[in-house]
């Protein structure tokens, strides 16, 4: 009966271990439609707010800035980019921020050091 005792404890510990190593999946962060804003693991899913054309974004509470500012030329995103969001995953390094998606769209952001805001705000 001992023995019984303890291959179930043995068996209920291993349980434990295996699910124990497993983490959900990162939450899909996304941006407030009014002002272009998130905070975001490295590499992890990333809704990039594109309604008033492709500026900035805050990422892990650090404003970055593009270093290609993108619209059509009348405060839209570009066309073949969402609106007012494009589904991707955005990894920083130091002071980069690099969104990438699906459709082959790359960004390229720097950050802002010690800004507290965005630049601009979109309607």
């Amino acid at each position: 009966m001992a023995t019984r005792y303890s291959q179930g404890i043995a068996v209920g510990a291993a349980a434990l271990a295996v699910l124990g190593g497993c983490a959900l999946p990162a939450a899909r962060q996304s941006n407030v439609p009014a002002s272009p804003t998130t905070s975001a693991a490295s590499g992890v899913p990333f809704a990039l707010f594109t309604h008033c054309g492709i500026y900035e974004v805050q990422v892990e509470g650090s404003f970055f800035v593009a270093e290609q500012p993108l619209d059509d030329g009348h405060g839209n995103p570009p066309a073949g980019w969402g609106n007012p969001y494009q589904p991707g995953t955005i990894t920083v390094e130091g002071q980069r921020a690099v969104f990438h998606d699906d459709s082959g769209h790359t960004v390229t952001f720097h950050e802002r050091a010690g800004a507290t805001g965005f630049l601009r705000t979109c309607s």
